[in-house]
C-alpha cells in the first residue's frame, strides 16, 4: 500500500471515528504494516468503547467496511482492530 493511500484510508476512519465519540481528542488510529497486510488499530476512551462497537458490533463492522473500501486501491488484506 502507499504511503497516500494508507494516509487516506486513516484519515476516513479517524473522522468517523472522532464523530463517533465524545472524547475525540483520545480518539487515535496506529497503523500496522506488513508484508501481505495493513492493521488499523483504532483507540478510543474507554467510556467511548461502546460507542465504536455498537449493538452487536454493527458500527464496528461498518467501520471495517470503509476501511476496506478507502484502501481498495492495492491488493493487500485489511484488517481494523478496536482497543480502549
Amino acid at each position: 500500500m502507499s504511503q497516500n493511500d494508507a494516509a487516506s484510508a486513516k484519515n476516513v476512519v479517524l473522522y468517523l471515528v472522532r464523530n463517533l465519540v465524545e472524547n475525540s481528542d483520545a480518539a487515535d488510529i496506529k497503523v500496522i504494516d506488513a508484508d501481505d497486510s495493513v492493521t488499523y488499530e483504532i483507540h478510543v476512551a474507554q467510556s467511548d468503547l461502546g460507542k465504536v462497537i455498537g449493538r452487536q458490533g454493527r458500527i464496528a463492522n461498518a467501520l471495517r467496511a470503509v476501511t476496506k473500501a478507502a484502501a481498495i486501491h492495492e491488493a493487500r488484506k485489511v484488517f481494523v482492530e478496536i482497543a480502549a
